[in-house]
C-alpha cells in the first residue's frame, strides 16, 4: 500500500541545516517513493513529479489540507499517471472510485435506443 502524506498548510517544518561532527554542514538527500508503484524515485529521474491535491469540504471550499502523491517518470512515460492519481485519490477518500461512474460508451448506446 502506498504511503500517503496528509498535511495542513499551517505546518511549520524545520529546514535547519544539520551539522556533522566538526561543525561541517551536511546536505541530506531524502529519497522519495512512487505512490503508485512503491519504488524509490532516483535522484536523476527528472520526469518524476510530486503533486499536492487539496482537500475540500461538502461545499467545495478548500480546507487548508492536502495530500501529497509522488509519481516516478516510468509511470508517466507509460501513460498510466492519470489512472494512478485516480486510484490513489479514491484510496485516500478524496473521490469515488472510477469504477462507480458509468462508462460513457454504454450510456450513449442506451440513449440511442
Amino acid at each position: 500500500r502506498p504511503h500517503i502524506h496528509s498535511r495542513t498548510m499551517d505546518t511549520k517544518e524545520d529546514f535547519s541545516t544539520p551539522e556533522a561532527s566538526g561543525n561541517q554542514d551536511v546536505e541530506l538527500y531524502y529519497p522519495r517513493k512512487c505512490s503508485a508503484t512503491n519504488r524509490l524515485i532516483a535522484a536523476k529521474d527528472h520526469a518524476s513529479v510530486q503533486i499536492n491535491i487539496g482537500h475540500v469540504d461538502s461545499n467545495g471550499s478548500y480546507t487548508n489540507e492536502y495530500s501529497t502523491f509522488a509519481l516516478c517518470g516510468y509511470i508517466r512515460f507509460k501513460g498510466r499517471a492519470d489512472d494512478a492519481i485516480n486510484r490513489l485519490a479514491a484510496e485516500a477518500g478524496l473521490m469515488r472510485a472510477m469504477s462507480s461512474f458509468p462508462h460513457p460508451a454504454k450510456t450513449n448506446v442506451e440513449e440511442k435506443e
